[in-house]
């Protein structure tokens, strides 16, 4: 290979960092950085946004922000560290705020870029807070032409060509980019392509962590010039990870990648359920709460949630209760007593009964000559959901509701009732996929004959048991069927008449959008949950409550 004339070590920096907490931000920019400088560093990398965490939404509006965004980096200056430290902030360029990386050495600022593409799709709304930035930023580092882009420049193209075209060698580009099934293959195909055809190096650097309904996964990699992925990061999880690069002669003076530390992506299966764990790990911890409440059932959807909490925040943490009532099935009480205890979370019974009949009697009058529905069943959901909010309020915990993306989706929960509470963990998860988890589940991480989910809980039929013999396929069509429908509609954005035509049955199709469109006033009023596909609702998918459009259109 020839000798080399050249090294330069980079460090990914894969931060887990809180929106809005400018200072605690930068002390940890610092503390990671002189780490990277005991381990030989050159360059250490942190993600977009660094200093005020991603997405600052409206943050960016305070008045306060400059103030604390210079304070901040005034900190970084002043440690005067002798390695190049590339961050994400907020800086204002002629009366305009701009998203921007800043390289800093050694007591001075060598350099700035500003963020060209801005995405405004999905779950993206920087328009609205920043303007593009029109040049590109090559600095010579260690003897290296260094090129910097921020996030949504790689998917546009236009600055990667910029630097390259400028005499870039190694390409940073540092990153918020959210989780979402499937999305670090695209990553990973997008850099390799890109790298192929400018011929650089390229260091992606992932945000990790949970931020309300987003999860961010990491993944930070380094690609050759070859598309070749050398370096990779773990995904969900804090991670300083050296990409070492050499100049050689004898390849004409192009650097290539030394270290060696790609993984292999875990299964899709696995990637989501780390992902539903890390995004409530975070949304519990960083808003303050260190246990949870959950209404457990001795239903599919409870149980997975149980689990997925316990996995997050420990065992000790999470607080179940089971709530009977005359339609509970003894089968669901001692499926949820035997699941707490092979968990090892804390656990309780409290009938509903009485609170019930309280209701009824208080209502006798209201509904006299009235046949019992549906609201009677209601009445027993918010029973429990208002037992649930005042354990919440008496003892801090937060209530995680169990509602699945495909019940949420046709309106198949009680308002204040089991959607009254402070997170969904499965708000994004289809009912065919809670199966596919919980199954998961037992086979990752059983310990010895005790499962986290009770084999019966997964093979029994689905059931609220809010009326005798009740089941979820009296009121919906098959969940195979059901989530197809769903998939087409909410994440496709087809019609009527393109889910008939890809051969549904049209009275089924019709049925399921109507209930899909009738029930957006319900999801406005549910809590914030993970987000998974590329479509889930909350910030991702908005439409008006208050609309007239033709169904088949």
């Amino acid at each position: 290979m020839g000798q080399p004339s050249g090294r330069i070590k980079i460090f990914m920096a894969q931060a887990n960092l809180l929106v809005g907490a400018i200072e605690v931000n930068a002390t940890k920019v610092i503390s990671c950085a002189k780490e990277a400088m005991k381990q030989g560093g050159d360059i250490v990398v942190f993600p977009e946004l660094t200093l005020t965490g991603y997405p600052p939404e409206d943050l960016l509006l305070r008045p306060s922000l400059e103030f604390r965004i210079q304070k901040a980096l005034d900190r970084i200056v002043d440690a005067r560290l002798a390695i190049a430290i590339v961050i994400g902030a907020p800086q204002r360029e002629r009366g305009q705020l701009r998203n921007s990386a800043l390289i800093i050495e050694g007591g001075k600022c060598l350099g700035v870029y500003h963020k060209q593409a801005l995405p405004n799709y999905q779950v993206f709304d920087e328009q609205r807070y920043f303007a593009s930035g029109s040049d590109p930023c090559v600095l010579s580092l260690k003897g290296c032409q260094v090129g910097f882009t921020i996030c949504e420049d790689l998917w546009d193209g236009g600055p990667v060509r910029q630097a390259s075209e400028e005499g870039a060698q190694i390409l940073i580009n540092i990153n918020a980019s959210p989780f979402h099934q499937n999305k670090l293959e695209q990553r990973q195909k997008l850099l390799s392509r890109l790298a192929v055809a400018h011929n650089l190096v390229i260091v992606y650097v992932n945000l990790i962590g949970g931020q309300d309904e987003l999860v961010f996964d990491g993944g930070s990699m380094a690609v050759d010039s070859s598309g070749e992925v050398c370096v990779q990061a773990p995904c969900f999880k804090e991670d300083l990870r050296l990409v070492d690069c050499l100049l050689s002669e004898a390849l004409g003076n192009s650097w290539s990648i030394v270290s060696a530390t790609a993984m292999a992506a875990a299964r899709p299966l696995a990637q989501v359920y780390d992902a539903l764990v890390l995004g409530t790990r975070d949304y519990v911890i960083k808003n303050g709460f260190s246990q949870v409440i959950v209404g457990l059932s001795g239903g599919i959807d409870s149980a997975l949630t149980v689990a997925v909490a316990a996995d997050a925040i420990g065992p000790e943490n999470v607080n179940a209760v089971m709530m009977p009532f005359e339609f509970t099935s003894e089968l669901s009480r001692s499926l949820a007593q035997r699941q707490a205890k092979d968990l090892g979370i804390n656990y309780c019974e409290i009938p509903i009964g009485e609170a019930f009949e309280a209701f009824e009697s208080s209502l006798e009058n209201q509904f006299s000559g009235l046949e019992r529905d549906v609201t009677e069943q209601n009445i027993q959901a918010r029973c429990r959901g208002v037992l649930l909010m005042a354990i919440s309020n008496k003892k801090n915990f937060l209530v995680l509701t169990t509602g699945n993306k495909s019940e949420i989706a046709v309106g198949y929960s009680t308002l204040y009732g089991d959607m009254a509470g402070g997170f969904n963990v499965l708000k994004d998860v289809s009912k065919t996929r809670v199966y596919e988890l919980a199954c998961y589940r037992n086979e990752r991480l059983c310990k010895g004959n005790k499962m986290a989910i009770p084999r019966e809980v997964i093979d029994r039929p689905p059931s609220a048991e809010l009326a005798p013999n009740q089941l979820d396929e009296d009121s919906l069509p098959a969940y195979d069927i059901l989530d197809l429908i769903l998939e087409h509609y909410i994440e496709g954005d087809a019609s009527a008449k393109e889910i008939i035509g890809k051969g549904f049955n049209k009275d089924t199709v019709e049925k399921v959008l109507r209930m899909v469109d009738m029930n957006e006033y319900k999801r406005r009023q549910s809590p914030p949950g993970i987000r998974l596909t590329e479509r889930g609702f909350g910030r991702d998918r908005r439409y008006p409550i208050t609309n007239g459009w033709p169904l088949l259109d």
